[in-house]
């Protein structure tokens, strides 16, 4: 089996380290960051990054909430002791174990990319469920066309060859190839996101994790429980984002009138990664309450 990611070396300066501990629930070795009082927010990052993709948010949130970010099994510093099963529904299971060990009830979810869709599987198997989910640039529509056929095809044959992930993990010792696949989303965060990709994608046990995410991945149907459920889905979408169309986000909203729908401009599919303030103030606006702050003026 690959070795994984390092924490005294890949991850000395991993951000938000000093909220960083290690927790064993179902049989995985987890790493979570957790920190801030108040209501539960739980943050789900998408297939193929880990919690330095809330570098800028995660504090921003635990100003306000109790907020716990999580590496994914199979992702960043998180090692399953069990046969992974990166499943939509296999990660939900996970993820309902973890919950309980920490008895963490969250109020708000929110997912990028494939975490949103994670997310919106999660929040109505909860009790109690969550009073708000927020999907950032979601992977909520199985991908039309060709791609919906070749994609899992290659990504399973692949996954199943684990000299693969070694062989694509050379790649991610170069910061150039890194950077141009990064930009290929649309995105444009700065160079320290960057380096923290380049230790992901060089690592062939979070590369194999990333491929066997996307082998097992089938999010059809995937909003129906959420709508039995009557729940509030909040859409933060980045007019540039090159990964997700866009237009699924809008068809949604359309579609399903628990869904709002935010468009940032100027920013990507990465857009918490390049403006963390600009996701948070859509965040507190579509839940102010009391308890959630509200957007101030100028932000």
């Amino acid at each position: 089996m690959a070795k994984g990611l390092g924490w005294a070396t890949d991850g000395r300066d991993w951000p938000n380290r000093a909220h960083s501990r290690f927790v064993e629930a179902d049989r995985t070795r987890w790493h979570v960051q957790r920190a801030g009082k108040g209501e539960h927010v739980l943050l789900l990052h998408g297939t193929g990054a880990s919690t330095h993709s809330w570098a800028g948010l995660f504090p921003l949130l635990a100003a306000h909430f109790d907020t716990l970010a999580v590496d994914l099994p199979g992702h960043g510093f998180t090692q399953s002791l069990r046969r992974l099963d990166s499943s939509l529904p296999g990660m939900v299971r996970a993820l309902k174990a973890l919950l309980t060990q920490e008895s963490f009830k969250p109020s708000l979810i929110i997912g990028h990319s494939a975490g949103a869709a994670i997310a919106v599987r999660l929040a109505p198997s909860l009790d109690p469920v969550p009073r708000g989910t927020v999907s950032i640039n979601g992977a909520l529509k199985p991908f039309g066309g060709p791609a919906a056929l070749i994609a899992p095809v290659m990504a399973k044959a692949l996954a199943i060859n684990p000299l693969v992930a070694h062989a694509l993990a050379k790649g991610g010792r170069d910061p150039s190839r890194v950077a141009r696949l990064i930009e290929g989303t649309g995105s444009r965060p700065g160079p320290d996101y960057l380096e923290f990709y380049g230790r992901l994608f060089a690592n062939p046990r979070h590369v194999a994790g990333t491929l066997s995410m996307m082998a097992n991945w089938d999010v059809s149907g995937v909003m129906a429980p959420f709508e039995r459920a009557g729940l509030k889905l909040h859409q933060i979408v980045g007019l540039n984002d090159r990964a997700v169309p866009p237009e699924h986000a809008e068809a949604l909203a359309r579609l399903y009138k628990g869904a709002s729908l935010e468009r940032l401009p100027g920013l990507g599919h990465l857009a918490h990664e390049e403006d963390a303030a600009r996701v948070a103030a859509s965040i507190f606006s579509a839940f102010a309450s009391a308890e959630l702050p509200a957007r101030k003026s100028g932000t």
